[in-house]
């Protein structure tokens, strides 16, 4: 038995406050590690203690095993909980956890080893009688060997790193003409990522669908295996949504896939949570892919369909007591799909995004479960993996668990920086992944550039922001002002005062002039169009309007003036008055103290101190609404003080640069 009270989480976001609540439930005194970065980050609050381990990037936080282990001897930790990335699959970490006394909640690190290079692994399963995808995983590294190997397998084939996963090092090539330039770009690309240029060759099965076995198993000689999930739907090699059960699971093929990964986790000693990945093709033929020796970040749709925490069983099992259970005991009822919900563009490619969390509200309701790693007033980070939360659905069935899911993301609101949220919603909503015929060519296949441009905004909306955004407008103003009574906004005695409001979206400019017409109602005129919209209530981030007559309910937040995000059915949209963004940033820049008119990313400093300026310089960039802004001197003289840093993210009226006026 290795008994332990306190356990240290070496890892950060939403998986590290997960692995504390389950601790905390058990009993466990809980440690948090974190960067300065992530000094205020949920997972730091919610740990009964928290040791900082250095600099925002990886590098010189979450990936030094020497301060991790460090941290953990000075808070008293005798355990450590690696969650997923990061540690949790490094053999050595494994090794220095158990030289310094500590738990290591994991498979061994000889498991650790034998998995993580795919040739030495797959060379094992086919020792250990697991189906494999015909292949070759040689030692013999050279191009000649790679091309006459692709020709005895058939094309098309794929080029994978040994040494790593998540789509890097790995290239698809369906002609040999191909193959000696994909060998040198995947070649490079691993040795870069992992530090190991070796490769191997698979052969690639068309329009698979990526099924994974969750095993479990103890210091006793129990095995199990928990069922399987379904992760096809990917882009660019990396999972968007998984689901429990796989939806054209029989119970003939679980038993075989079940029975592959049982044998597969026996034949290297493995002990604790760990995933057999496999390719299953449209004929029920199924291929080992790879093991990931740790727990999976979808583990939630398993533990909805089994009534079993992945996590209390982990420590359950680095405690060295047995499971409790055998595999006659386990059973899966319902459906569980799960989503991660990732600060990216897809209008850009998935290119990942930063931005302050102006506001977080994640849904709640039947069946639904989110594991979030984010809170209001928090930032998105250049540093991380850019996924903030897991938005799960359980239901009786998949429909039920698919509609649940679709609902809930409408009810999840994130503002202040991009997110994939509505992508989400429409690959829920296809009828290809209604009706559980998503592959691993689904997101290709299904989703055009146009289908991921970014939302058009309509006139009615338009104007609801506009109207939203004047009443937040006159809040503020109401409680900057003193003895002001809140029926007298926007009175006048002549006739009604009207705020202009340009919102530009895209390729659409909506030029308004809103009118107030009493008792929350409003006209809002933009050329030769007007709309009659009324304010029927407001709560916090949701409101009820009416456009025409027409009803609409929305989720709403300004953070700052000039600048408002709308929501309605899932569609977000972030907008800046366009007339008082540049009244804000004239201000701004008008006088020796330069100060940001609006939340923003600082992307580039172009100044220091003691330079000479003149009006009009350019100072810095500052990036907001996906768009970048100059800031520009608005006084001849010499800059006395720069507080802003490129990479930084700065909220409206934080003071950027000093200039001391010329004599």
């Amino acid at each position: 038995m290795s008994t332990f009270r306190t356990l240290l989480i070496a890892n950060r976001g939403e998986i590290a406050a997960r692995v504390v609540r389950t601790a905390r439930a058990q009993g466990y005194r809980t440690v948090a590690v974190h960067s300065e970065a992530d000094a205020a980050a949920p997972h730091v609050k919610l740990a009964d203690d928290a040791v900082l381990i250095g600099p925002g990037p990886v590098g010189d936080s979450y990936l030094r095993a020497d301060r991790i282990i460090a941290a953990a001897k000075a808070a008293g930790a005798d355990a450590v909980h690696p969650g997923y990335g990061f540690l949790s699959e490094n053999a050595d970490f494994a090794d220095a956890c158990a030289d310094a006394g500590l738990v290591f909640v994991g498979p061994p690190a000889s498991a650790i080893r034998a998995m993580g290079n795919k040739a030495a692994a797959k060379r094992l399963m086919i020792a250990a009688g697991v189906p494999c995808v015909p292949g070759y995983q040689d030692p013999d590294q050279s191009d000649a060997s790679f091309v006459a190997a692709a020709e005895r397998i058939g094309f098309p084939v794929m080029v994978k790193a040994a040494a790593g996963g998540g789509g890097r090092g790995m290239r698809l090539v369906h002609k040999s003409a191909d193959l000696v330039n994909a060998l040198a770009t995947a070649r490079s690309e691993a040795q870069n990522a992992f530090g190991s240029g070796e490769l191997i060759l698979e052969k690639a099965v068309v329009q698979p669908r990526h099924v994974e076995i969750q095993v479990f198993a103890d210091a006793h000689g129990t095995v199990v295996h928990l069922g399987e999930r379904d992760c096809s739907v990917q882009r660019r090699h990396q999972k968007v949504v998984e689901e429990a059960p796989c939806p054209v699971m029989t119970p003939d093929l679980r038993a075989a896939m079940g029975a592959a990964a049982v044998e597969a986790a026996r034949a290297i000693g493995y002990r604790g949570a760990g995933t057999v990945e496999f390719l299953l093709d449209v004929s029920g033929e199924f291929y080992f892919l790879e093991m990931n020796t740790r727990l999976q970040v979808e583990h939630p749709v398993t533990e909805l369909v089994t009534g079993l925490d992945l996590v209390a069983l982990q420590l359950r099992v680095a405690e060295g007591r047995p499971l409790g259970f055998g595999q006659d005991d386990v059973t899966l009822t319902g459906h569980a799909i799960e989503v991660r919900l990732y600060a990216e563009d897809p209008a850009t490619g998935f290119l990942p995004a930063t931005g302050p969390v102006e506001m977080w509200e994640p849904a709640t309701g039947p069946g639904v479960r989110i594991d979030a790693g984010i809170a209001t007033g928090l930032d998105v980070s250049p540093f991380y993996d850019p996924m903030l939360a897991k938005v799960i659905a359980y239901g009786a069935d998949r429909e039920e668990a698919r509609q649940r899911l679709i609902g809930a993301l409408k009810r999840t609101h994130l503002f202040g920086t991009v997110t994939n949220k509505r992508f989400l919603i429409d690959v829920l909503s296809r009828d290809a992944f209604a009706e559980g015929k998503a592959t691993t060519a689904f997101i290709a296949e299904q989703f055009t550039d146009a289908d991921l441009a970014a939302a058009a905004l309509p006139l009615a909306r338009a104007a609801m922001a506009a109207v939203l955004l004047v009443e937040a407008e006159q809040d503020r103003a109401l409680g900057r002002s003193l003895g002001m009574n809140a029926e007298l906004l926007g009175w006048t005695n002549g006739e009604g005062l009207a705020t202009r409001v340009v919102f530009e979206a895209g390729e659409a400019r909506h030029d308004m002039f809103v009118h107030p017409a009493g008792q929350g109602s409003y006209r809002v005129a933009t050329g030769s169009d007007e709309l009659s919209v009324a304010v029927l209530s407001k709560d916090g981030i949701h409101a009820r309007l009416t456009v025409d007559g027409r009803r609409h309910q929305v989720a709403f937040h300004s953070a700052a003036p000039g600048y408002v995000h709308i929501e309605e059915d899932g569609v977000a949209h972030a907008l800046r008055n366009a007339v008082s963004f540049a009244a804000a940033a004239e201000a701004a820049a008008g006088g020796g103290r330069v100060t940001a008119p609006m939340p923003g990313l600082v992307r580039e400093v172009l100044v220091e101190a003691g330079q000479t300026v003149a009006t009009g310089a350019r100072l810095l960039v500052l990036e907001a609404m996906k768009m970048q802004h100059e800031i520009l001197a608005g006084i001849d003289g010499t800059v006395t003080e720069v507080l802003a840093s490129a990479g930084k993210q700065v909220a409206a009226g934080d003071l950027l640069v000093e200039i001391e006026a010329a004599e």
